[in-house]
């Protein structure tokens, strides 16, 4: 395994472009291609951090991990612990929210951000994932704190099929706790088509802590325990002629709860886990359904440019636990009323990108293009038919130009990429819980410019060193400002709070790669003027705090191939992070659990025994965080570490088989979201012990 720390230049807001798989040693002049930054930029070029999670890497996780979040909860340590639930709210990246992608198309609801973009897609149909790290504009709105684009698998010349299946257990609880899996692709090129399809059920039982109890079930935000999903892909390209081609992609995944366990117990103070007993929770189960699609029409030699157009459409519905919370409750509807949430959002857009590559044989090279997404959202509570948040429609152009040089191993690069944002939100009443407060609707509009520059010097072949700045757009979760409105007489064409969230991001790196040592250290630092914290209340709802944030860090990755057969790694994060609480202009108060991730270390050895047998083994660290007290204490954290370990066999006529163990040592835990920011009927402990079996056969 080759940790992928490589870097990117997330200055190039505006490029687009092809992928090409990573080696396992690379030369600092070799040109990779990230599909995320949407051009081919030369790694000697790239002035920021990026990773990339190859599908060797991914299969590899996916034995003793379940969700993507997982995976990049283990291997980004940027990023936050993984809930190891349906939700990822708290996940961030850099101490700020990442967009995430498919093929370029946006999973991330920004208007009414429900924390359900990490569970859009199954992993049996990833082909890589690539990290950006840090505010950036490259793909438009909402990555304040990076971009995360899973990029889906591709045809392959012939045709070519493989299965899938297999098993997950803890070691105790093995009737609740059993799990499976099972899937098929196909893959096909000939000529000028080509053609990918899959499909992938799972069937995933209880988890089990390591005191061999049952982890409660998170009846509000939704769980991947006590589930069923399945997952239908396809992908057709033809290629029309020599210069011009065709790509349509769909992808529908649905994970739907059981609802045959409900949440008991719980309390912090006394380190009581809370856990699941048998039997029915009021409601319909939670539940993700989306379908996301693309067409990209691609011209090699469009006005002496390569042309990339894509138009994308994706359908986003996500159902909640509920409860008789606070805000449900209206005299209308009776006491104690019982009723749960419902996001439904729909996109559509168009992204358009040209790119001139060292015009006339000279050392410049400009890409230029135009976006445009629409996403209309709203919320409601589902078993009454209220509006929560009313339907709002953001409609969003943004035009941009980048410029690059390089020669005689010096890269620099600037641009600028306009954003042109307009807000469309009808007349409305908030919930009897605010007060019943009518709100004047209104159409407020923002325009920003988001510049960003960088240089890289390569001081020798092994060495480089760079430096950067660019600007990330986001909106501050729209839906939650609304829904909280109890003010009478506001209007929304004058609420400051619907400001957009502009992060910049500002980092210095250097980056070491010889034959048998890799390195690279880079440190960052990020600031909003108007930021979008989150604070949950009493019963775990969360509001949107409207507040000047800074955020700095530094990332170090390093390994080291002690032979051909052996390789040692290190992957290490440190982020901090403030708010101004008194609004007097300076960051005063550090920012909690629920927006900075601790300080975090991966170590892992992958050992190839044999042709046929490999393993690995990494150790996951998450170091205390007690800085805070009085009221703040609250987001204190006491550390824990745990031991995955995995062995692959490789056969000529059977397929290969792995097994994977996670948590070696069954450890006892509270996850990080327990212990800083969970309420006590949400005080989850982490999975113990857990054996996973598979297969995966081609021909």
């Amino acid at each position: 395994m080759f940790k992928k720390s490589l870097s990117l230049a997330v200055l190039t807001a505006m490029s687009g472009g092809a992928v090409a798989q990573q080696n396992d040693t690379i030369n600092i002049d070799e040109t990779i291609q990230i599909s995320a930054t949407r051009t081919s930029t030369p790694q000697s070029a790239i002035p920021a951090t990026v990773s990339v999670i190859d599908g060797e890497e991914l299969r590899q996780q996916l034995t003793v991990s379940q969700s993507l979040s997982d995976i990049l909860g283990n291997l980004i340590p940027a990023f936050s612990p993984s809930r190891q639930k349906l939700t990822s709210a708290g996940e961030t990246l850099r101490g700020r929210q990442p967009l995430y992608l498919i093929d370029g198309v946006p999973q991330s609801n920004p208007l009414r951000n429900g924390s359900r973009a990490a569970m859009t897609i199954d992993p049996f149909m990833i082909e890589r994932v690539e990290v950006i790290h840090g505010a950036s504009a490259i793909q438009g709105m909402g990555a304040s704190g990076g971009i995360i684009n899973i990029v889906t698998k591709q045809a392959e010349q012939g045709t070519s099929h493989e299965l899938n299946a297999g098993f997950m257990a803890p070691d105790s609880e093995l009737s609740e706790g059993l799990s499976y899996q099972a899937g098929y692709l196909v893959r096909h090129a000939t000529g000028d088509w080509r053609f990918v399809g899959g499909i992938q059920y799972r069937d995933t039982g209880m988890y089990v802590d390591g005191n061999g109890m049952l982890i409660g079930v998170d009846t509000t935000q939704g769980d991947t325990m006590d589930s069923k999903s399945y997952d239908v892909f396809a992908k057709l390209g033809y290629d029309i002629d020599e210069q011009q081609s065709l790509e349509f992609m769909i992808n529908r995944f649905d994970m739907s709860g059981n609802g045959d366990y409900y949440s008991v117990g719980g309390n912090r103070a006394e380190g009581i886990p809370t856990v699941s007993v048998e039997g029915e929770y009021p409601g319909d189960a939670p539940e993700n359904e989306v379908t996301t699609s693309s067409l990209t029409y691609n011209h090699s030699n469009f006005l002496n440019a390569e042309l990339n157009w894509q138009l994308f459409l994706q359908d986003f519905s996500a159902l909640y636990g509920g409860g008789t919370y606070g805000v449900f409750q209206d005299p209308a509807y009776g006491d104690n009323l019982f009723d749960q949430s419902r996001n439904d959002s729909r996109k559509y857009g168009s992204r358009i990108t040209l790119n001139w590559d060292n015009i006339q044989q000279s050392p410049y090279s400009v890409s230029a293009g135009l976006d445009y997404l629409n996403d209309t959202t709203f919320q409601e509570l589902a078993q009454t038919g209220r509006k929560w948040v009313p339907e709002t429609e953001f409609k969003n152009w943004a035009p941009y130009a980048q410029l690059r040089y390089q020669a005689n191993g010096l890269t620099l690069s600037g641009g600028l990429r306009y954003e042109y944002g307009k807000l469309n939100v009808d007349d409305f009443t908030s919930l009897a819980a605010y007060g019943s407060t009518f709100v004047e609707g209104g159409e407020p509009s923002f325009n920003e410019l988001l510049p960003n520059v960088g240089a890289v010097y390569a001081l020798t072949e092994q060495w480089r060193v760079y430096a950067s700045y660019s600007e990330g757009f986001s909106m501050p979760d729209v839906g939650r400002v609304l829904r909280g409105i109890s003010t009478p007489g506001l209007s929304i064409n004058n609420f400051l709070n619907l400001q957009p969230v502009i992060a910049d991001n500002e980092e210095v790196g250097v980056e070491y790669r010889g034959n048998a040592v890799s390195a690279s250290l880079s440190y960052f630092r990020s600031g909003s003027d108007l930021g979008a914290r989150l604070q949950a209340d009493a019963d775990g709802i969360y509001s949107v705090k409207r507040e000047k944030t800074e955020t700095d860090g530094f990332e170090l990755s390093a390994e080291y191939a002690l032979s051909s057969d052996t390789a040692f790694g290190l992957n290490y994060a440190d982020t901090d992070g403030e708010y101004d609480s008194n609004a007097d202009g300076s960051v005063d108060t550090q920012l909690g659990g629920n927006n900075i991730a601790p300080k975090r270390a991966n170590l892992y050895w992958s050992q190839q025994w044999s042709g046929m047998i490999s393993s690995q083994v990494q150790w996951n660290k998450l170091f205390d965080r007690d800085i805070y007290s009085g009221g703040q204490a609250i987001n204190n954290f006491d550390g824990y570490n745990t031991i995955d370990a995995s062995v692959l066999i490789e056969t000529r006529d059977l397929g290969n088989f792995s097994v994977g163990v996670e948590n070696l040592l069954d450890e006892f835990y509270f996850t990080y979201y327990a212990q800083t920011v969970g309420p006590d009927s949400r005080n989850f402990a982490g999975r113990g012990r857990t054996v996973s079996f598979n297969w995966n056969y081609r021909w």
